[in-house]
């Protein structure tokens, strides 16, 4: 029998095992597990390669998963948090939000590359999450070798996603002069079986199949 679903904080995440990658949304914990595929992995590294490359020497901070990030609504202390992510990758510009936990607040710029788990998690809950919290930019990668950019608007919603394919190359007006390169980025002939993450019950870390 499964525990009783509760609301999980950061101080109860902070407990769970050092091998499991786990994420809080609103108090609502997804196992992340397993590790990312080589596909998967691979497209993160070029992009990780490509932005640290331009952001050498300038003061914005590029960080690849795992790497903690406490996003707190404002009546929420830090231990109390309820939403905890692991973006793929993220560029934080103000310094400040980084300690040795990780981040805590809004990075810059949130890139999710989908994985067979992580569908629905990425383009939804996300989705949604990253506008309401700030992140100005959020980069949904379909490992087929496609980009959907999101950029939060005045009004403080995301507009109309602007499409990549492999054969383009990503520009944009929050970091003046980046350009990234899709055609380096995708491999050829991949496929995804879509999946969704699994909800967290406290006693039942160890029973996956």
């Amino acid at each position: 029998m499964k525990s009783p679903k509760k609301s999980y904080t950061y101080a109860d995440y902070l407990t769970w095992p050092d091998d499991e990658r786990w994420e809080l949304i609103d108090g609502e914990a997804f196992d992340m597990t397993p590790a990312p595929n080589p596909v998967h992995q691979g497209i993160s590294m070029e992009l990780s390669r490509q932005l640290a490359n331009f952001f050498l020497g300038k003061p914005c901070r590029v960080f690849a998963a795992p790497f903690d990030v406490r996003l707190p609504k404002r009546s929420e202390s830090d231990l109390r948090t309820t939403t905890v992510v692991q973006p793929d990758i993220l560029v934080v510009c103000d310094t400040e939000k980084i300690d040795n936990r990780g981040c805590r607040g809004a990075p810059d710029l949130a890139i999710e590359i989908l994985s067979p788990s992580s569908v629905s998690h990425d383009q939804l809950r996300k989705l949604n999450l990253y506008e309401s919290r700030g992140v100005r930019e959020y980069w949904i990668i379909h490992v087929e070798g496609s980009v959907m950019v999101f950029r939060l608007g005045e009004s403080g919603r995301y507009g109309r996603p602007e499409t990549h394919d492999r054969t383009t190359k990503i520009e944009t007006p929050l970091f003046p002069g980046l350009t990234i390169d899709l055609s380096i980025v995708f491999p050829e002939n991949t496929r995804v079986v879509k999946q969704s993450p699994r909800g967290y019950s406290a006693g039942k870390t160890s029973e996956r199949s």
